[in-house]
């Protein structure tokens, strides 16, 4: 039994058919979403004249934001490795009394 889906998204006026997952349906419709109002967003922010800029302007957007959350996470990650060695330390000092 395939799980395989067809479907058509229209990005930058142009329609894209992949076979996707069914799974990767929703996720696939709120990306395209999001890419369409960012090409209006910067289209009307600024005066582009070729759609590839403004689709190389989204793509930047897009991967600064990843790599945002990427650097964001790691931060965290290592705040929490700190507080769980202070942590396991007062523990450990706690048992050898």
């Amino acid at each position: 039994m395939s799980d395989k889906l067809k479907i058509k998204l229209s990005i930058a006026d142009r329609v894209y058919p992949l076979t996707i997952q069914a799974e990767q349906e929703e996720g696939l419709r709120k990306a395209a979403k999001k890419i369409e109002a960012m090409i209006k967003q910067f289209e009307q922010s600024y005066a582009v004249r070729d759609k590839q800029d403004v689709l190389a302007m989204c793509a930047l957007q897009f991967a600064a934001q990843t790599e945002q959350k990427s650097i964001d996470n790691s931060s965290e990650v290592k705040l929490m490795e700190e507080k769980l060695r202070s942590l396991n330390n007062l523990l450990q000092e706690q048992l050898a009394t």
